[in-house]
Order: structure tokens, then sequence, then C-alpha cells
């Protein structure tokens, strides 16, 4: 008698072909939901309404001239409001923002002016000074472990006091002296302030800055392994940190980018103006977060775009300048804002909501 067993053949019934049953997991969500469940959409839908209810109630806004004006106001919003809001998908908060700027272009007026050098000197000093700032929060937030919102919390205060104090003492005044006459004060108006005319209208450089430094956000986020560090450190550095994310670099180098921001931002104040208010910036860093988080960026970090925070800078933008259009008192600017980030907040809760629900 044979040891050896055999298996008997498994006998069963083929699968009928046609309809498969499905467990729900694998189920694809229609293209409308997939739609809605991008972060931007809900910002998107909010700039519709604005630009549209502003079109009806403020007529000039129809205007070319106007148009561009209000881009411009809403530039020189998204040019921060996009490194904020890839610092904010990165897990963090740079409260310091708003006074970085105006930190930036008084080392370049005051360095340019004092020590009688070409202004591209105080240009790049300026920059430095930028990077270093944010080098410090990052470095502090990722050594400390503290939270990002404490540790600029102080550096926005401490730029606050030295803006002001290191403005009087050098200048004796609230505000430096006009470098309009200086060397190479035309070649920095040109790279950071100058206009240029489309079908009769003045167009600001800074528009166009703002949509190249968005589009490279963009591509940044989705198609580079940085991005995919940014939205990893943002959800959970620590399983980041378990899966070979260098956590420390991209902490680091995103309030880094808020501090290059802030940089090119003062040199457009700067060459703009042709001098500086060293009181000025307190209160921007506001504006730059809520345009991010009206662009979809969470406040908990690790999920968000670029392509929102323009939209909602165009909010803001839009908001700030027809009001003026519309002859309406410019004190309820603030009151348009909160009601707008509020309405912005809960428009996109209940898009994602919806875009999610099975």
């Amino acid at each position: 008698m044979s040891m050896t067993q055999h298996a008997e053949p498994a006998v069963g019934t083929p699968p009928a072909p046609g309809r498969k049953e499905s467990d729900g997991r694998t189920k694809q969500r229609p293209p409308v939901l997939r739609l809605l469940a991008r972060p931007e959409v809900g910002v998107l839908l909010g700039a519709v309404a604005v630009y549209v209810f502003f079109l009806i109630a403020a007529p000039p806004v129809r205007e070319g001239s106007a148009m561009a004006n209000i881009l411009y106001q809403s530039s020189t919003i998204g040019i921060m409001a996009l490194p904020v809001a890839l610092l904010m998908i990165g897990g963090e908060f740079d409260l310091s923002a708003g006074v970085a700027v105006i930190t930036s272009a008084l080392t370049a007026s005051m360095l340019s002016y004092q020590l009688t050098m070409n202004v591209w000197v105080g240009v790049v000093v300026a920059l430095l000074v930028s990077l270093g700032i944010g080098f410090l929060n990052g470095w502090m937030v990722v050594k400390t472990g503290l939270p990002s919102f404490l540790i600029t919390l102080g550096t926005f205060l401490i730029l606050q006091g030295v803006n002001l104090a290191v403005t009087k003492l050098v200048t004796t005044n609230v505000a430096t002296d006009d470098i309009s006459d200086m060397d190479g004060f035309a070649q920095a108006k040109k790279i950071f302030a100058s206009s240029f005319e489309v079908g009769g209208v003045q167009v600001k450089i800074t528009i166009v800055y703002w949509l190249v430094f968005a589009a490279i956000a963009t591509w940044i986020l989705l198609r580079t392994r940085y991005g995919n560090w940014i939205f990893a450190v943002g959800g959970n550095k620590e399983s980041a940190r378990a899966v070979g994310v260098p956590v420390t670099f991209t902490k680091i180098s995103l309030f880094m980018l808020v501090g290059f921001g802030a940089w090119f931002v003062g040199m457009h104040q700067l060459f703009t103006f042709n001098t500086v208010q060293s009181g000025e910036g307190v209160g921007q860093e506001l504006i730059y977060i809520s345009a991010a988080v009206i662009g979809g960026c969470l406040l908990t970090g690790g999920a968000g775009s670029a392509i929102g925070p323009v939209f909602g800078a165009f909010m803001f933008g839009m908001v700030q300048q027809g009001i003026v259009y519309a002859g309406w008192n410019p004190d309820w600017f603030k009151a348009f804002l909160g009601v707008m980030l509020l309405g912005a907040v809960l428009i996109n809760l209940w898009v994602q909501r919806t875009a999610t629900r099975r």
C-alpha cells in the first residue's frame, strides 16, 4: 500500500461573468465628489462669489485699471501667503512673518543709506538677515520642541521692538531716509517694483511674480520628493522620521522659505515707496495665515495646496479694494475679512464632508 497521498483537485463553480460583489472599500467615487475633495475648490467658489458680488455692488470694478489694482493688492498678500501655506502644510506657524517684511526692508534701506553703499549691498544683506531669521525660528522649533506659535510670537515681539528702536537710533526718526537717488536704485526698482502696460492698463510686476511663485510651489508639492516630505512632516513628524524623511531639514527650510518671501515683499515695498515706516507690518501675519486657511490649508497641518492660497489672497484683495470702489466706509474691511474667513472655513468643512461621505 502506497504511503503517498494525492490531493484531490478542488471543484467549484466558476464565477459568473458580469457584475462583481464589492464591499464598498474599492468603490470609486463620482468625479464631482473627487473634485470637491480638493482643498482649493471651496475657496474657488468663494472667490467667484466675492468677485460677482463686487461686480454688481461696485461698477468701477469692471474697469481694467481697477482689476489691475485689485490683482496688485492680492499679489502683495499672495506672495507671502504661499510660503506661509507651505509652512502650515508642514504643521507649523510663523507669527513673525508680517514684521519680518519690514525688518528686511529696514535692513536694506538703512545699511545702504547710512553707509553710503550701493543699494544692492543692502538688498543682499537683507536677504541674509531674512533667511537667518527663518533659520533661527525653525532651529528653535525643532530643537526645543516648543510650539511654533510660541517661538514665532517671541520673534514677532523682538522684531517689532528692534524695528522701532534701531530705526530711531540710526535715523532719529520712525522712518528711513529716501534712497531713490542712490546707485543701483533704478535697476532694483525694475526688478522688484516695476510695471508694464497691457491693453492700456498698467500692471505691476508683482502680479507676474505671484503667479510664477504659485506655479513653482504647486510643482514642488505635487512633483518633488521635497513636497512629499512637507506633507509627511505635517501629518505626523514621528512617522515621517521613521521612514527616513529629514524632518529637521524640512522644517527649518520651510521657515527659511517664509524668510525669503518676507525679503521679497520687503524689497518691493522699499523700492515702491523709497522709504520704510518702522512700525508697519503688525497684523499682516494674520492676513497671510488667513489667506492660507481660506485656501484650504488645515490648521493641524498635513493638508493643503498652493493654488488655494492664490484664490484666498485674491479674495482679500477683492474685498479690500472692492469696499473702496463701492464707496463704503473702509472701517468695515476687517469685519468683511472676519466674515469671509469664517464663511470659507465652514464651506471648506462642508465640501470635505460631502466629498468623503459614502
